[in-house]
C-alpha cells in the first residue's frame, strides 16, 4: 500500500504565537488564548445544484437535559465513536489508550494503548473511529500525535482477547500531518460516502493553512486505506478544503452535507458548511469575511469566550456543539444550509469543560466533559459521560 507523508518544518517562535492557543484554553481573558467515482454526499455535482434544504426546520427554541451519567473517572478523554449495538471506544489523550464503554451500566474495559503515541501539549491520542465494515473485520481508526508527525493509523480489534491486548498493532494509513505543541486538530469519521475524513490544526504556523501542499489547517478526505478519493478537488491529494485554524468538529446532516466546528483566534469561533475546494479563510479572515468573495463565510459565529468549539453532532435537526472555554453545550437549529435561529446556549457551566458530543442510537447524546485535560478544574469523579435528551 502506498504511503503518502507531507513534511513541515516549524520554527520553534511559530509554537509561541503571541495570540496563543485558541479553544483549548481554560477561561480567561479574550486575548490570552495560547474510493468512490461519485462526488461526495452534500456536495453540488459540475454545473449542479447543491442538496435541497430539509422539509422541516426544527424550532427556534430546543430543549437539553442531562438524564444520568454513564460512566465517570476518564483520564483526559479525547475521541468516542459508537459501536455496532450502541457501545462506545473512548481514547485518553494523555496515556493513549481506548477504552470500551457499555451503553448499558456504563463498564469500562480497556482494549490497549495505541503504540507511538506522544503526547504533549494538545497532542497524544486524538479522534476515532470505527470502520463502516466493521460487522466484517473489527477494525478502529485513531488520530494521534507522534514525536514527528501527526497521523491515522487503523487497528484491528478482537474483543476476544484480553483486555488491555484487544487492540493489534497500528497500520499508518496516512502520516506527514503536522504536529505542535497547539493546534493538532484531531476529528476523524467515516462519511456517508464510507470515506475517512480528518480535520487537522496549523501547529500555531498560520501560513500552512492557506498552503495546499501542506496537510495542516484542513480537511482531509481519503478512501479507506489513506489514498486521495475520486472526485477530491486534486485528484493526488487528500485536502478536502482549506484555511482552517483548527477544526475538531464534523457531522453530517441528513441530506449528506458535513458541517465543522473551528477555533477561532481571539476574535470569533466559527460553524462552517463544508464543500469541496472551498477557501475558509485562515488567517486572511476570522469569522465572516466581510463579503471578500475568495473565502467561505460562516453559518454561525462566537465570541471565543463564549465557546471554543470541539466535537459536534447533528440531532433534532440541530448541530450541537461542545464548548471548551465557554463550558456549554450550543444548539444551532438548520434550515438545509444555514441556521435557522439564533444558536442556543445549554449546560453552561455546570459540568465544565465540553470535549465532545455523540449522537446516541435513540436519538440522544452522549456529551464528554474534558476537566482533566491540564486546563480544566476536575471535580471528584471526572472526566464523565453524560446522557442527555434533547429536541
Amino acid at each position: 500500500m502506498q504511503r503518502r507523508s507531507v513534511t513541515s518544518v516549524l520554527a520553534a517562535a511559530s509554537l509561541l504565537l503571541a495570540a496563543g492557543c485558541s479553544g483549548e484554553s481554560a477561561p480567561g481573558p479574550a486575548g490570552s488564548r495560547a474510493a468512490s467515482s461519485a462526488a461526495p454526499p452534500g456536495a453540488s455535482s459540475p454545473g449542479g445544484t447543491p442538496a435541497s434544504p430539509s422539509a422541516t426546520a426544527p424550532p427556534a427554541q430546543g430543549s437539553a437535559k442531562v438524564v444520568s451519567t454513564l460512566t465517570t473517572g476518564l483520564t483526559s478523554p479525547w475521541g468516542v465513536a459508537a459501536l455496532p449495538g450502541g457501545d462506545l471506544l473512548v481514547s485518553s489523550r494523555d496515556t493513549g489508550k481506548i477504552f470500551r464503554v457499555a451503553a448499558d451500566g456504563g463498564r469500562k474495559t480497556e482494549l490497549g494503548t495505541v503504540p507511538g503515541v506522544s503526547p504533549g501539549g494538545e497532542g497524544g491520542l486524538l479522534g476515532i473511529a470505527v470502520a463502516p465494515s466493521f460487522g466484517r473485520s473489527p477494525q478502529v481508526y485513531a488520530y494521534f500525535t507522534t514525536e514527528s508527525d501527526n497521523r491515522i493509523a487503523r487497528l484491528n480489534y478482537d474483543a476476544k482477547k484480553q483486555p488491555g491486548s484487544q487492540l493489534g498493532a497500528p497500520d499508518t494509513v496516512l502520516k506527514g500531518i503536522p504536529k505542535g505543541q497547539i493546534h493538532n486538530g484531531g476529528r476523524i469519521a467515516f462519511g456517508p460516502d464510507k470515506m475517512l475524513y480528518a480535520g487537522t490544526g496549523e501547529t500555531g504556523d498560520t501560513g500552512l493553512a492557506q498552503d495546499r501542499k501542506s496537510l495542516g489547517g484542513k480537511i482531509l478526505r481519503m478512501t479507506p486505506d489513506g489514498e486521495p478519493v475520486h472526485g477530491n478537488p486534486d485528484a493526488d491529494s487528500v485536502v478536502y478544503t482549506y484555511g482552517h485554524r483548527n477544526v475538531q468538529g464534523l457531522a453530517w446532516d441528513g441530506a449528506g452535507r458535513l458541517w465543522a466546528a473551528e477555533f477561532g483566534q481571539n476574535t470569533w469561533d466559527e460553524l462552517n458548511l463544508i464543500e469541496p475546494g472551498k477557501n475558509y479563510g485562515w488567517p486572511e479572515v476570522e469569522g465572516k469575511g466581510r463579503g471578500d468573495t475568495r473565502f467561505v463565510d460562516p453559518v454561525a459565529q462566537w465570541k471565543t469566550a463564549d465557546a471554543s468549539p470541539s466535537g459536534i453532532a447533528i440531532a433534532e435537526g440541530s448541530v450541537w456543539m461542545a464548548g471548551l472555554r465557554g463550558e456549554r453545550l450550543w444548539r444551532i437549529p438548520l434550515a438545509g444550509r444555514r441556521a435557522s435561529a439564533e444558536p442556543q446556549a445549554f449546560l453552561q457551566g455546570e459540568h465544565g469543560r465540553l470535549r465532545t458530543v455523540v449522537t446516541a442510537q435513540d436519538g440522544g447524546l452522549w456529551l464528554v466533559t474534558s476537566n482533566t485535560d491540564g486546563r480544566g478544574e476536575p471535580k471528584q469523579s471526572d472526566d464523565r459521560i453524560l446522557r442527555l435528551d434533547v429536541s
